[in-house]
């Protein structure tokens, strides 16, 4: 990329219930809170303000990703099944308090996740969306609408990481990471940017 100008933009979506509650959502189709659509809602505040430049934006098939999409004024989305949640196999919809019960000092990072995906897996995800993304950035802004834990495998990824590295990227819900590069080097530019709530929105 010749001076590595374009920006690569992660939004994740915003909160649902069982975000709220701290529980691991991967398959499960639930649907934003009214925070969340806030949440998505300043998200777009803050996207608007970044001057993106013929953004090109991709989403997990996920309701709870595509509304964030809308929600945050972007048009023109592509569905990346790529793009969706860590698969957290027998461990879905379960806290981390009551996994640890069953499985002392585990987490998504370093333990085997039953019937679940491999860290190996998420891997050949991220490398594959980053590969269709990276060729694009020569040319205009990307945006990815994801999830929690695989944006993080996607930002460890793109800094040239393990995937486990991922465990150092904490992401709040509706927020913004930005990538880009620092002389030619890949480089994490902006990270977890979360705009506050009008009172007025999270009321609605």
């Amino acid at each position: 990329m010749s001076g590595g100008e374009f920006r690569l933009i992660l939004l994740r979506h915003g909160e649902t219930a069982w975000s709220a509650a701290r529980r691991h959502t991967g398959r499960t189709d639930v649907p934003l809170t009214d925070i969340g659509e806030a949440q998505a809602r300043a998200a777009g505040k803050q996207l608007a303000g970044m001057d993106l430049r013929n953004p090109l934006v991709f989403s997990s098939p996920r309701r709870r990703a595509v509304h964030t999409a809308e929600l945050a004024g972007l048009t023109d989305v592509i569905i990346d099944d790529d793009l969706v949640e860590w698969d957290y196999g027998s461990y879905e919809g379960l806290t981390t308090v009551e996994i640890d019960r069953m499985d002392p000092g585990w987490t998504i990072w370093t333990g085997v996740t039953p019937e679940g995906e491999t860290a190996e897996h998420v891997r050949k995800r991220a490398d594959q969306v980053l590969a269709t993304v990276i060729p694009e950035l020569s040319t205009r802004d990307v945006v990815l609408v994801g999830h929690g834990h695989f944006s993080r495998a996607l930002i460890a990824r793109w800094a040239e990481f393990e995937v486990v590295e991922g465990r150092r990227f904490f992401m709040s819900t509706a927020a913004v990471t930005v990538l880009g590069h620092d002389h030619q080097a890949r480089t994490v530019l902006a990270h977890n940017l979360v705009p506050p709530l009008d009172p007025q929105e999270a009321a609605r």
